[in-house]
């Protein structure tokens, strides 16, 4: 804490500006005003970084006492002045050189495809172990129609906190209008590949292991041309060893005959004009693709049923949730039923959303649901879900009960009165200060630009959501406690987690609507202890997407599945992370692939990474040389 004293003639726009949270017309800037006539000194403590106080002695003899008391009463008051808290998380995005505008058609969101982009991946392209970053543009109405192009933006990961964009030389020069980003190694070869979706026309990029790009859509077959693409993932549902691939579809709608704005029975919100949709709107079919092991892959959605009803298609998720081994699906519709897909270990799938929970609110409505996540947030070994919505609806957060159905937590957990206003888009749960626990973080951001300044409540960029998990099936929302870059609003649209300076801690990136993404790395004060898994498929897929881990550390077990496609048009870190606590070593490791094959790993000391190959178990750790891992 620092007192600067400073002498001079005290004017009003002075003390305005060197007391500018001194109300004009407040007693106290009408006590000091009164002194304009005479000499003082300034006395400005400055209690901590962004908080200014003030006060005034005058120099005159008449006004010792005042002055004295003055001062005496500045320093009680700079002393009871508690310290302002570190803020977890610290917006870096500019100072690790990431500069990118993601556009989105106009700022007034007149149409409904102007209100969904802003996909965004962590991925390590090219092998050298550290986060890379991928960043999905968007387009406009009148650059759509012209063919001007606005590529993603790749950047490399430096090793030391900052990035380089290597767009220009990457390959990946998507033209059109693209939203979401799903990453895997579709050919096994040991580097990831690229899928972005978009609008009539989406893309297949094969990664070229120097650094570069192919675009090989053509000939893979996944152009998904007649529809707009959202969310996409990769998952092997078959337990063939090759990555297949889902894509969430949204409207059919025709860039040419746009629905006007604001007219119609679906084009209002609380009795303001709005973009119209999706209700009102034809549906597009999600599509399922089956990858051949040849570097192509086979339409499989009317043959295994997908989507029939041709819901509104926005987030998506691979998980087994009942834990036979073979990979389900759910993906969160739009103003529609959300859509559970559990596998049935054949090569095909029953729709069970309703029957299973997680179709509906718990009350039986129809939601809005746009992003969605996986965890055992409980620590009972099972996955959970967590879903959001649109405003005016609660979140959803899926306790997994062990049955193959679901209850809706998210009252009693705490997480859903405060959502209710918000409209929530990325999610995810991640384990921020390494306690063992998995919290959740939800980016918030309205469709509608025109609620922005309404009475109702509802605004258009809003703040995000930082729930913390408190052990017991609940959780606090912290963001405003957190730092000022929680406490700022957005209109937020993708979320991922990935561990960029390869700390230990899991750091957030989020996209932001006619903005800048938001780059946010971990600065917990206290983070626990930590171990971080990659796994590497033989038998299985390369990625090891599906297979399921469960550590044992200081008495306890924790669940997870691998993955990297999930929340909203997103792809995060993945390579597992658990948080433990105090627990400096663990126990034992237990890792079930897909293929069946179960590797089970001895203690090991915590705070490292651990490499392991499917059918040869530990290959390598943070502090060994890894073993070659063969190519397929």
């Amino acid at each position: 804490m620092r007192n600067v004293l400073i002498k001079g003639i005290l004017t009003a726009p002075l003390l305005s500006s060197v007391c500018p949270r001194v109300p004009r017309g407040s007693s106290v800037f009408q006590a000091l005003h009164r002194t304009l006539a005479r000499p003082i000194t300034f006395l400005i403590v400055l209690a901590a970084p962004g908080l200014l106080t003030c006060a005034a002695q005058s120099t005159h003899p008449a006004s010792a006492r005042p002055a004295t008391a003055s001062k005496s009463t500045a320093s009680k008051s700079a002393t009871k002045t508690p310290p302002a808290p570190k803020p977890l998380f610290v917006d870096v995005t500019r100072a690790a050189g990431i500069d990118f505008h993601l556009l989105c058609g106009s700022r007034d969101k007149l149409y409904i495809v102007e209100t969904q982009c802003g996909g965004a991946a962590a991925f390590d392209y090219d092998n050298d172990g550290w986060m890379d970053i991928l960043l999905i543009d968007g387009s406009s109405i009148e650059d759509y129609k012209a063919g001007k192009c606005h590529p993603p933006k790749l950047y490399h990961n430096n090793h030391d906190g900052t990035f380089t964009d290597v767009s220009a030389k990457s390959g990946l020069n998507f033209c059109g209008w693209s939203y979401g980003v799903a990453i895997g190694d579709y050919d096994n070869d040991g580097w990831e590949d690229v899928y972005i979706t978009g609008y009539h026309g989406s893309a297949l990029y094969h990664n070229n292991h120097d650094g570069t790009f192919t675009d090989v859509t053509a000939k893979a077959g996944v152009a998904n041309p007649t529809e707009w693409g959202t969310s996409a993932a990769f998952g092997d549902y078959d337990n063939d060893g090759h990555l297949d691939l889902f894509v969430a579809d949204y409207v059919d709608v025709d860039m040419n005959n746009l629905p006007p704005f604001g007219v119609g029975p679906f084009c209002q919100y609380r009795g303001i004009p709005v973009n119209c949709g999706p209700r009102g709107l034809k549906g597009a079919r999600d599509r399922l693709y089956h990858n051949n092991g040849d570097g192509t892959f086979t339409d499989v959605t009317e043959k295994l049923n997908i989507d029939p009803d041709r819901y509104y298609g926005l987030g998506v998720i691979w998980l087994d949730y009942d834990k036979d081994g073979c990979l389900d699906l759910y993906v969160a519709d739009d103003s529609s039923p959300s859509l559970l897909y559990h596998n049935n270990c054949k090569g095909g799938f029953d729709e069970v959303g309703a029957e299973a929970g997680v179709a509906y609110s718990s009350d039986g409505r129809e939601q809005a649901g746009m992003g969605v996540d996986s965890e055992d947030y409980d620590r009972d070994g099972w996955p959970d879900i967590v879903k959001t919505n649109f405003s005016d609806d609660t979140k959803n957060l899926y306790h997994n009960d062990h049955n193959g159905e679901f209850t809706d937590m998210a009252g009693p957990a705490g997480i859903a009165a405060i959502g209710y206003p918000f409209l929530g888009f990325g999610v995810k749960f991640f384990d921020y200060d390494n306690a063992g626990w998995p919290d959740i973080f939800m980016a918030n951001g309205h469709v509608d630009a025109q609620v922005e300044g309404q009475t109702f409540g509802v605004g258009y960029a809003e703040r995000p959501f930082l729930f913390h998990n408190l052990k017991n099936g609940k959780f606090e929302e912290i963001a405003e406690k957190s730092g000022p870059a929680l406490s700022k609003k957005y209109i937020g649209r993708a979320a991922l987690t990935a561990d960029f300076w390869n700390r230990g801690r899991l750091d957030l990136l989020f996209t932001n609507m006619d903005g800048s993404p938001v780059l946010l790395r971990n600065e917990v004060p206290s983070s626990g202890h930590w171990l971080r898994i990659k796994t590497i498929g033989h038998k299985s897929n390369r990625d090891g997407f599906g297979a399921q881990i469960e550590i044992t550390a200081a008495g306890f077990k924790q669940y997870s599945e691998v993955r990297t496609n999930s929340s909203f048009e997103s792809a995060s870190d993945p390579r597992l992370h658990f948080g433990l606590g105090d627990a400096t070593r663990i126990d034992s490791i237990v890792v079930r692939w897909p293929s069946g094959q179960i590797d089970r790993i001895g203690p090991q000391p915590a705070d490292q990474q651990l490499t392991i190959e499917e059918g040869r178990g530990l290959v390598s750790n943070s502090a060994s040389t890894p073993k070659s891992a063969p190519t397929r």
